[in-house]
């Protein structure tokens, strides 16, 4: 229903450090007595970028990228326990340096998911499998990312989910707190409104339009249940691959900034139903 969170990923062997902080939100209505809701969803990332490193252009304009974005969404139950959902979506990610919003500062992004629920006859135990595709543009990978992803709590204190964008096992104390390890995606993608010229070490002059990053990385997660649907969660890990890069306007990679794997931390508030 809606997330607070913030995020702390310093660059190895270096003084830079990426940050961010999150927002967003959705809201379900509902249709009808079948499962049909039509679902609003909105989010505020603002992704701060401190690099200190020598990278060969003006640094100006790349410490901060805002991204506003609103998503409609639809979701039905189908038969055998099958519910389909859909969703589309329009957003801004800039860092904003003119004086409004231009034309590239925009992206788009659509899904579809296909969820099959397994209720065992004796609670908590239950599966669910989750088949989808992913498409948005611009972005740093610009093609239909598949979404598959298969979820059991096999016991009373324990679960585990395998595929994308997370797989986790989890053990739960109790009603309240429960403990994680998991391997999962992290990434971000902005617009420079002032693009930025570099030229590389064979002399070849480039231009830079936009940055990105994409991180996977494996953590330790403890959440806590305030109330029933309210809760804190806190995560800590290390990159299994760090990449932040500047590239142009093809998407294709112009400079990459400080690779090295390093340590990762993210917390925050959610609502659940």
């Amino acid at each position: 229903m809606a997330r607070i969170e913030y995020a702390y990923i310093p660059q190895a062997d270096s003084d830079n450090v990426y940050s961010r902080f999150r927002f967003s939100a959705n809201y379900p209505i509902k249709m009808d007595d079948k499962g049909t809701y039509f679902v609003v969803g909105t989010q505020y990332r603002f992704n701060n970028l401190q690099i200190e490193d020598e990278l060969g252009i003006d640094k100006e304009g790349l410490e901060g990228f805002h991204t506003i974005g609103v998503e409609l969404g639809y979701t039905f139950k189908m038969k055998n326990n099958w519910r389909f959902g859909t969703k589309i979506g329009v957003g801004i990610s800039s860092n904003f340096e003119e004086s409004g919003v231009e034309g590239d500062d925009f992206r788009y992004r659509g899904s579809l998911y296909f969820v099959k629920t397994y209720k065992g006859r004796q609670e908590p135990k239950m599966a669910r499998l989750i088949v989808g595709v992913q498409y948005t543009n611009p972005a740093s990978l610009n093609f239909p990312l598949p979404i598959i992803n298969y979820f059991k709590r096999f016991h009373p204190s324990w679960s585990y989910a395998i595929g994308t964008p997370k797989t986790n096992i989890k053990y739960f104390f109790n009603d309240k707190s429960t403990l994680q390890a998991f391997v999962g995606l992290d990434r971000f993608y902005g617009n420079l409104q002032k693009n930025k010229v570099f030229v590389d070490k064979n002399g070849e002059t480039k231009v830079v339009a936009n940055a990105s990053m994409l991180n996977v990385m494996g953590a330790l997660g403890y959440e806590y249940y305030f109330t029933e649907h309210l809760l804190f969660y806190t995560y800590a890990g290390y990159t299994l691959s760090n990449e932040i890069r500047l590239r142009n306007g093809n998407q294709e990679s112009v400079l990459t900034v400080n690779d090295g794997n390093t340590f990762y931390f993210r917390g925050g508030i959610k609502l659940k139903i």
